[in-house]
């Protein structure tokens, strides 16, 4: 669970002349999203996942003008997007590098691997880099278990990473490389028996 306490009672919520929800994207709730649910507030999360999926997280703006059009309290709406971590409510980096800290990875020391994420990179958890680049977190389960520890970048699940191979990890990608994924399961076929 990700409840996030904040001081909402007394937030200020900084505005643009434009609205994060597009016409395009009501449109889109109106005809796709809404008919498919009995109530407004079944839209609350499809709603959140177009503005993150436009904005790359959902401004305070956003989540007020979500609020509105599905007629509900911005509160509620701001209380399922920090519910599930996998929305954001703050600026995230370019790039999120993920630790998995299951009892599986924390068995197998991702401590260790999320030490050396703060130290190349220069932050905390839930931090971004000054120049907007990476964003550190970590999940609680990548369903990777039998390949402890594991880290995402991105997209890419890394498998029995060690220290050394996060490092180089975030070496390749401040230098603009794409991080190569090791194969590591590729042995895991099984024995073919009788000539088959």
């Amino acid at each position: 669970m990700s409840w996030t306490a904040k001081p909402s009672g007394t937030a200020t919520v900084e505005r643009r002349a434009e609205p994060y929800l597009t016409s395009e994207m009501k449109s889109h709730l109106t005809d796709v999203i809404l008919p498919r649910f009995e109530t407004k507030r079944a839209a609350t999360i499809p709603g959140l996942h177009l503005l993150q999926h436009a904005y790359n997280w959902i401004p305070p703006q956003a989540i007020e003008e979500l609020a509105a059009f599905l007629e509900l309290d911005p509160g509620s709406v701001l209380d399922t997007a920090s519910f599930y971590e996998e929305f954001w409510t703050v600026p995230r980096g370019e790039h999120i590098v993920a630790v998995c800290r299951s009892m599986a990875c924390e068995f197998c020391d991702s401590a260790a691997i999320t030490k050396v994420c703060e130290q190349e990179l220069g932050i905390g958890l839930h931090e971004t880099t000054a120049d907007g680049k990476f964003t550190l977190v970590e999940l609680e389960c990548m369903g990777s278990c039998g390949s402890a520890p594991v880290s995402l970048f991105d997209e890419d699940l890394h498998e029995f990473v060690t220290p050394e191979r996060m490092r180089q990890i975030i070496r390749d990608a401040m230098n603009g490389q794409r991080p190569k994924v090791e194969q590591t399961t590729s042995d895991l076929s099984l024995p073919q028996q009788n000539g088959h």
